[in-house]
């Protein structure tokens, strides 16, 4: 008998010792999917990798045969198909619920775990709907997803055989549900972030196109002008292999080129004849004025080199600041030519325009002078052939 004990003992001990093992691997696995999806969502903001991830990590530690999310529509209150895994059939893609509809839209609702079982004490066999009739399914569990308060959707379970589930199960299913519900959150907000950022960038460039707009309208000989040369001065710096990133700001850079002479008084700037001495030195001002304006927008800051610097000369005779070769940045330099090429082969009130082949042998004589050699060559071989279709305006003074 005490041999017996002793052997129980050993046997009960062993047994003990065997499940801690198997509820350790256990427990370490469930950490090893929670990591897993945590990657998932730190590694990425698609919402679908995600998704996918976390389906499969429920159906492997939740031994489930398929998995669905379902995500809350905020303007319809429905549930739509969001990702799947572990179906025979695409049909359950096309599944609808309201809020509050059928045991995916009550779990939604009610913020609780919920199984066919219930469904079925209310009359309700969810498996045998038309979506699920040919999957074979037996039992179902669905899980809300929230986050912050807020309903974002359901994850569903769908078993071939009869599941009971322990409560660490249901504390891991659960768990999962809350991940899920995390990364969409985040996706969500990252979403609208982006959103928000490409309409307040679509807003300022319509503010810095109706100030370009404005200056067109306030000096009549130049309208339309600063449209078409920025057009110019963009491509230019796209055949140059600038990034489109520093494209953008040569672009609002063009476009605001002449926002200084909105400090120069009208009787100047609309004057018919010649400029005094005196008040050509005030025109001269304009890009200071201009520098003076967006300086303070930081916004803008990136796009002041051609409002600043597009009268500098590669000789350094230029103004305000008497700039000379590279000193000059590329952008202005690259404007200078477009300006005027545009400015020759535009008519005026004080005389014709010229024609390309003239416009084209005075860019030629002020390379070097006014002109950057290099922006000059890549002018003329990029542009020559149908200069005509390029021509813009430019009010000289």
């Amino acid at each position: 008998m005490k041999l017996l004990e002793a052997l129980a003992e050993m046997a009960g001990a062993t047994l003990h010792r065997l499940r801690l093992y198997e509820d350790m691997k256990r427990s370490l696995a469930n950490l090893q999917a929670l990591q897993a999806i945590d990657r998932a969502i730190t590694s990425s903001l698609d919402i679908r990798l995600t998704l996918d991830v976390l389906l499969e990590q429920a159906i492997s530690r939740l031994s489930a045969d398929a998995a669905r999310v379902m995500l809350l529509n905020p303007y319809t209150y429905r549930l739509e198909f969001a990702a799947g895994q572990g179906f025979r059939s695409q049909s359950h893609q096309h599944s609808r619920f309201l809020l509050g509809e059928g045991l995916a839209g009550r779990a939604a609702l009610e913020h609780k775990i919920l199984d066919s079982n219930e469904a079925l004490l209310e009359g309700e066999d969810v498996l045998r709907t038309s979506q699920f009739a040919e999957e074979g399914f037996v039992c179902y569990r669905v899980a809300p997803l929230a986050a912050k308060g807020q309903v974002l959707g359901v994850l569903e379970l769908f078993f071939r055989a009869h599941h009971e589930p322990d409560q660490e199960w249901v504390n891991f299913f659960a768990t999962l549900a809350g991940q899920a519900a995390i990364a969409i959150d985040n996706a969500r907000l990252f979403e609208h972030l982006q959103n928000s950022n490409f309409e307040l960038s679509m807003a300022y460039d319509s503010t810095i196109e109706g100030w370009s707009r404005a200056l067109d309208l306030r000096d009549s000989e130049t309208e339309g002008h600063t449209q078409r040369v920025t057009e110019l001065t963009v491509k230019l710096a796209q055949a140059m292999g600038i990034s489109d990133q520093d494209i953008v700001h040569i672009r609002r850079g063009a476009l605001l080129h002449d926002i200084g002479k909105m400090g120069v008084p009208d009787s100047i700037l609309l004057k018919p004849g010649k400029l005094t001495d005196e008040e050509w030195a005030i025109m001269r001002q304009h890009p200071t004025f201009a520098y003076e304006l967006l300086r303070p927008i930081k916004f803008l800051n990136h796009a002041l080199e051609i409002p600043y610097c597009h009268h500098e000369k590669w000789d350094g005779t230029g103004y305000p600041r008497g700039l000379e070769g590279e000193q000059i940045p590329l952008s202005a330099r690259i404007f200078a030519v477009a300006d005027v090429w545009d400015a020759l082969t535009s008519d005026r009130p004080y005389r014709k325009a010229w024609s390309d082949k003239e416009a084209l042998e005075y860019i030629r004589q002020q390379t070097g002078h006014h002109f950057d050699p290099q922006v000059v060559a890549l002018f003329l071989r990029t542009f020559v052939n149908n200069a005509g279709d390029q021509s813009t305006t430019h009010h000289q003074r």
